[in-house]
């Protein structure tokens, strides 16, 4: 498989390679830029904040900065997050918002996709969930839904 990857990263030179972190929620597999990615840390308490909005299940304390932590299945409406030894947080840095965590149920691997291997079709459904995708990777056989970052940070209420 290396020497695949090789061969492809040398036919891809042309193109624009972007990064992407691979996660796991529920059953799915989802891309998130790793540009916008600081940390990643293992599950940890997090301190509820009264009145936030349902997505929002707290603030962190991470190595002295206070982190707030969202739940991206709740935010997606889907079923109530359930942590295991493989739930992640991952810090993520928005230029004008400073870091937030978002909890997924577990980390797989880095990706790299070039342009064509991403197929960016405007995703018009009435999912919740889908207005947080902004394109599919192509990995291989494997499909990837590519988070929009700036949809999911978003602070109006989706649910």
């Amino acid at each position: 498989m290396a020497a695949n990857n090789k061969a492809e990263a040398i036919e891809n030179k042309d193109k624009k390679i972007m990064q992407y972190i691979v996660v796991q929620i529920g059953s799915e597999k989802y891309g998130i830029d790793i540009s916008y990615v600081d940390n990643i840390v293992r599950m940890q308490k997090i301190t509820r904040v009264p009145k936030a909005q349902p997505y929002f299940k707290g603030i962190i304390n991470l190595r002295g900065e206070i982190v707030p932590v969202m739940s991206i299945r709740t935010k997606m409406g889907l079923e109530d997050d359930v942590f295991t030894n493989a739930s992640r947080i991952i810090i993520l840095k928005i230029e004008e918002k400073g870091s937030l965590g978002v909890i997924v149920d577990e980390v797989c691997e880095v990706v790299n996709l070039a342009e064509d291997e991403i197929e960016t079709n405007n995703i018009n459904s009435n999912h919740v969930k889908d207005s947080f995708i902004n394109g599919i990777g192509k990995n291989g056989e494997q499909l990837i839904s590519l988070f929009d970052i700036s949809a999911i940070v978003e602070e109006k209420d989706n649910s």
